[in-house]
């Protein structure tokens, strides 16, 4: 140790250099009796190389985004805007028709992530709302990327005029390929199919579809190509949801899940769930994934989650037959198409609740439906159902770790909606408060009025591409309205 310390030592000046020069040189005789000793070895036939010694293991290289040069002045800049975009909230706040809220369980940092935005694509009568449930090492990143651009992207793809003329049978012949998922009874709550339930779609319902899946198409290509955030065993669940006048557009990606709350013919409140969970289990997300060969199998610890396995190894395990990122499994069978449906909201619509699965793991849709109406206010909605899905969790799964819970509710009756935003922030002080616990609460407020902003910057593979989305008006497509 002396030895290495001293040789390292400036060479020049005074005595410091000499005592140096002497350990050199007894380290230099030693040198020469190891070549000597190595030398007779070699004389008597004993093998004495590079093979006899424990050959150092290269380093494992560092994941993306550990130790990654900082982003780029234009990805921050595009951040940035977003954050200060007026009508956009992606914490725990509330507007007059939309209530956030997100809290962190037991399993470490929160993989969660939501947004509300209003006055969509430049309209006043359009929102876009989702919600997002990161897994895997970097699952939080994935969930925030896809939370920021996916609605960057939907909107850009809106605003083009191709995106509008798309014929329908490029969209069936989509959707017979990958396979749609059966609509079944759920308990409480019947799944049915849009047709059955609405009537005819409207006319241009198979163009906006085309654009969702466009959309989470070039989403998913983003992720992948991303240099920062590793993707191979990390992805997000998503429901997203346009609302523009009554009509709602719903893509949902995952095991996440939409439910509206309605009123029967009784004037009874109930649930109708609008997505269905897209889970290894369903029998033609299992077909698909096994032509792909992977393997769906549920652990013996837990016998009801079916997930998804690579050929020949027992990785990753992922609950879900359909997600964001995951790339160690999108040669066999996951895949990131988005399965899209639509609602007509009538007058006994209230509400949607868009929220992951910490909460329906514990709560069902009823349950839901039950706690968002009894909340005080609409801007507590959101907190109140996840503090009430934190309770169900200690009291049906003691043993277990809490999940993450992420909760956005849309209000349908929009009658509180031309309240001004002044009336607002005053109730809103009163109806979401900052927790004393780790969990802090950021409360954002909507002013409702969008603001210009001059360009987004958004990172489409390894190049920045520039895409006007707010300063240029989007022309979104015009779905028939009632009078």
């Amino acid at each position: 140790m002396v030895t290495t310390r001293s040789a390292a030592a400036p060479a020049g000046g005074g005595g410091g250099a000499g005592a140096a020069g002497e350990v050199q040189g007894g380290g230099l005789c030693m040198e020469d009796f190891f070549h000597c000793l190595l030398g007779v070895l070699g004389a008597l036939g004993v093998s004495w190389g590079a093979a006899a010694r424990p050959r150092r293991q290269p380093r494992p290289p560092l994941p993306r985004g550990v130790g990654a040069a900082p982003a780029p002045a234009d990805v921050r800049r595009f951040a940035a805007e977003l954050r200060a975009t007026p009508g956009r909230i992606a914490g725990n706040g509330a507007c007059a028709v939309a209530s956030l809220y997100t809290l962190q369980g037991k399993k470490g940092v929160n993989q969660d992530a939501m947004i509300f935005w209003e006055n969509f694509c430049s309209r006043d009568d359009t929102v876009f709302c989702g919600v997002f449930d990161g897994h895997g090492p970097y699952g939080h990143l994935v969930a925030k990327r896809v939370r920021d651009l996916l609605p960057v992207k939907l909107g850009a793809d809106l605003a083009m005029e191709d995106g509008r003329e798309i014929s329908t049978s490029s969209i069936k012949s989509n959707s017979n390929e990958v396979g749609s998922p059966e609509h079944k009874d759920r308990g409480d709550t019947v799944i049915s199919s849009e047709a059955e339930q609405n009537g005819e779609y409207p006319e241009m319902f198979p163009a906006l579809r085309t654009s969702f899946l466009k959309a989470f198409h070039v989403m998913d290509r983003d992720l992948q190509l991303h240099k920062n955030i590793d993707c191979f065993f990390s992805g997000t669940t998503a429901v997203a949801v346009i609302k523009q006048g009554l009509n709602l557009i719903i893509g949902n990606l995952g095991d996440s899940r939409a439910v509206l709350g309605t009123r029967d013919e009784n004037n009874q409140l109930v649930a109708i769930q609008l997505t269905v969970d897209l889970k290894p289990n369903i029998p033609s997300e299992a077909h698909r994934i096994r032509q792909r060969r992977g393997r769906i199998f549920a652990l013996p610890e837990e016998p009801e989650v079916a997930r998804v396995w690579l050929p020949k190894y027992n990785s990753p395990g992922l609950a879900m037959a359909r997600a964001f990122g995951d790339f160690c499994l999108k040669d066999h069978g996951v895949i990131s198409m988005p399965d899209v449906s639509y609602h007509r909201i009538t007058e006994k619509d209230e509400f949607i609740v868009l929220a992951t699965d910490g909460v329906w793991d514990v709560l069902s849709n009823d349950e839901v439906v039950r706690i968002v109406s009894q909340a005080t206010s609409r801007a507590s909605a959101a907190r109140f159902l996840v503090e009430s899905a934190h309770r169900a969790w200690r009291t049906r799964f003691p043993t277990s770790k809490i999940d993450d819970c992420a909760v956005v509710c849309l209000f349908l009756n929009t009658d509180e909606a031309s309240e001004s935003s002044s009336s607002m922030s005053n109730n809103l002080a009163n109806a979401v408060e900052v927790s004393s616990d780790q969990h802090s609460t950021t409360v954002q407020l909507s002013t409702g009025v969008p603001a210009d902003l001059v360009t987004a910057l958004v990172t489409d593979g390894n190049e920045v591409s520039v895409v006007e989305t707010v300063a240029r008006p989007f022309t979104f497509t015009d779905l028939p309205k009632d009078g």
